[in-house]
């Protein structure tokens, strides 16, 4: 039975639930062509989707179109219910840049049906993070770059300034509707410039100078 685990730490933490948060920026909605939200659009992976450096996404036979998406994510510290904004840090371990894979076929069906997004979010391999940084390395959480690059071409770049919501009104609201506990991973949201990868595709994804990530995809075997 595989445990996953945050990886540089001296005592394991192990990973939780990981929250995702979609339409986050405004011009990666547009490119969907949604719109950003009142509220923030709350979804969830297994933590069996998770991989690390230099692992590899594996393109399930299921889907025929796999789409990236630049993250940065949120670590929970400790047991958190009904936090304010003003103290909404406090539960914070650290931060990470990921990746949150989608089976954009897959998805793109499930929304003609209304249906969930679990199937083309839920794969194995379909969310890779980098080592955690814990957070008083990190000045303001609400302005640091995010990029990726697929094959050494820049694909996606922006700055967590220009997300809809901030840390602590994402910490606030995801913890008024459920517990956040130690290990759990909230997935902020996506920048514009989500686009396919294929076999034999390297992404390597940075968080401002804190944070890389690089990892690989290839087909099922």
């Amino acid at each position: 039975m595989v445990c996953y685990v945050f990886k540089n730490f001296d005592k394991h933490v192990r990973v939780g639930k990981l929250v995702c948060l979609a339409r986050t920026y405004r011009e990666h909605a547009a490119e969907m062509n949604s719109l950003v939200p009142s509220k923030p659009l709350v979804f969830l992976k297994p933590e069996s989707a998770v991989i690390f450096n230099n692992d590899s996404i594996i393109i399930p036979r299921m889907s025929k179109c796999l789409h990236h998406e630049v993250e940065m994510g949120v670590v929970v510290g400790k047991r958190c219910k009904n936090a304010t904004c003003d103290e909404a840090l406090d539960y914070v371990l650290g931060y990470l840049v990921a990746l949150d894979i989608t089976a954009r076929d897959i998805q793109s069906e499930a929304k003609k049906h209304g249906w969930p997004w679990s199937v083309a979010k839920g794969f194995d391999t379909f969310a890779p993070i980098s080592d955690v940084v814990l957070k008083d390395k990190v000045l303001d959480p609400n302005n640091l770059d995010i990029s990726l690059k697929v094959n050494g071409e820049m694909r996606q770049s922006s700055n967590t300034r220009y997300m809809s919501y901030s840390v602590e009104q994402i910490i606030e609201f995801v913890s008024s509707i459920m517990t956040l506990k130690r290990g759990d991973l909230i997935l902020t949201g996506t920048p514009s410039g989500v686009g396919e990868i294929v076999d034999g595709d390297i992404l390597e994804a940075n968080l401002g100078d804190i944070c890389f990530l690089k990892v690989y995809v290839r087909k099922q075997e």
